[in-house]
């Protein structure tokens, strides 16, 4: 969460475009995003600059040439605000827009219409000012900013524009463990938290794939894919997969869940926490899905959809809300016995509802799965997360309780499971049970509460400490009355 100093910092410089004339929250962020871009390039080139000359190999620049006067650490140390103004206005902004000229790209297609709004030379120079104090070490710095900044947006919480938190995301990826080869996606993007995470998990733990033409292009090319119906949140998702050196992803503006949406089996990793609480017209819905589970509500045709689009053996982690595991209409049912008798059921992990505080209080679950088309659930392994390492209210401060390592260590060692009683905080339950209760998959349905037998006092001897308690307020009352001479 920004807080402290961090959070005054930003709270000036949006103050800064709103006396300035930008109102429009989304102006706002779009406009401080494209700046933040504009410096982390150049950060990102620096580090890069110093990495090849500690190596002593060559560099080409991403500011080839009579560019690098583009860069932040250049333009910011202009004399004349004036002259900084006419060159990122005239300079900066359209070299950014054309990073990727070949117009096939997702950071040209949806930087394409980016339109530089800031009015003045004296207010640009206070945002420069600003947006150079700020320090954005790492990613959760740099997610937990996208989100603050989404928070100031009136619609936020209606549209569904909050950022997952960062350790969930980086749980689930743990969780599924991305390979050199897989093809991923997030069908409702945002900022691209989700693909981040992989990109990241990829370097960590397969560093070789990048010595290996074939598997880099891949990469960079054909590996990660996104949908979102923002353009706003497209743009941020765009710069923000380039910053992380992923150079082509595959990043579209459409409805994942209308007819304009013909992918079928194409992906081998879905990572995704789709909007809650959302309903649409049946006629918006693409008519596939609706066979799987008839129904308006958006997290249940987003199940049937994460279904169609993967591979035969793709896996999915996705964040479902509560309701989900346990609804009783036909179509909660339906969309629960697509995944278990259809396809292999893995993973349901019970979130406590404080996760997506302040802006969502709803209790949600993690269902980890794999498309096979032709059933294998045995048994599904469920844990209860009690806690994920921040307090539950809606201040999110951090906490020493964490059961996220503990989710991992034990994912990771499933045969070990097999034996743990209803009772713990893990535990396997075989299909046969799941399908007796139709399908219900919410833990409280199969945790077992062991209840420890209280002995209390014989009955006399409690009512004689009753009675005794009563005779000393008498006592006390009646000396009380004394002293106040009440008769």
């Amino acid at each position: 969460m920004i807080t402290g100093d961090l959070k005054n910092k930003i709270d000036k410089i949006w103050e800064t475009f709103w006396t300035g004339g930008i109102t429009n929250p989304l102006d706002v962020i779009e406009q401080f995003t494209y700046l933040l871009f504009i410096k982390q390039l150049d950060d990102v080139e620096t580090t890069k600059e110093n990495e090849a000359n500690f190596l002593g190999v060559p560099y080409e620049s991403m500011f080839p040439g009579d560019c690098q006067k583009f860069r932040w650490s250049k333009f910011k140390n202009l004399g004349s605000a004036d002259e900084m103004y006419e060159l990122v206005m005239n300079g900066v902004f359209p070299f950014i827009k054309n990073l990727h000229q070949d117009g096939d790209s997702a950071y040209s297609k949806y930087m394409g219409d980016a339109i530089f709004k800031i009015p003045t030379a004296a207010m640009l120079t206070k945002i420069v000012d600003g947006i150079d104090q700020l320090e954005l070490g790492n990613e959760d710095t740099k997610g937990d900013l996208y989100e603050y900044l989404l928070s100031k947006v009136a619609t936020a919480g209606t549209n569904g524009q909050f950022r997952t938190p960062r350790h969930i995301i980086e749980m689930m990826v743990e969780l599924t463990k991305p390979q050199p080869d897989d093809v991923i996606i997030d069908p409702a993007m945002g900022s691209a938290g989700f693909l981040i995470a992989a990109q990241t998990y990829l370097r960590k733990n397969h560093p070789d794939m990048f010595l290996d033409e074939k598997k880099r292009n891949h990469f960079n090319n054909d590996m990660f894919y996104g949908n979102d119906m923002d353009r706003t949140m497209l743009r941020i998702g765009a710069m923000n997969m380039l910053l992380h050196g992923v150079d082509n992803p595959n990043i579209s503006y459409r409805d994942s869940l209308s007819e304009q949406n013909t992918d079928v089996e194409m992906y081998s990793l879905v990572l995704a926490n789709p909007p809650f609480k959302g309903s649409l017209d049946y006629e918006a819905v693409s008519a596939d899905l609706l066979k799987i589970t008839k129904t308006k509500k958006t997290e249940l045709l987003f199940l049937a959809l994460f279904l169609r689009i993967l591979k035969k053996g793709g896996r999915g982690a996705v964040i479902v809300p509560d309701g989900v595991l346990f609804g009783s209409s036909k179509a909660h049912k339906q969309i629960r016995k697509e995944i278990i008798d259809n396809n292999k059921l893995d993973v349901v992990i019970s979130m406590p509802s404080g996760v997506f505080k302040p802006y969502a209080g709803v209790s949600t679950a993690i269902l980890v799965f794999t498309k096979t088309g032709s059933g294998g659930t045995d048994k599904v392994w469920f844990y209860d997360m009690k806690a994920d390492g921040y307090s539950l209210d809606d201040k999110r401060q951090e906490i020493s309780e964490n059961d996220i390592p503990d989710i991992i260590s034990r994912f990771n060692n499933l045969d070990a499971e097999v034996d743990r009683k209803r009772t713990e905080q893990s535990f396997f339950v075989p299909v046969e049970d799941i399908v007796a209760n139709e399908y219900d998959l919410s833990i409280n349905k199969y945790k077992e509460v062991v209840y420890e037998k209280v002995e209390y006092e014989p009955t006399e001897v409690i009512m004689g400490k009753i009675e005794a308690i009563e005779s000393e307020i008498q006592t006390e009352f009646a000396e009380l009355k004394k002293l106040l001479n009440v008769k």
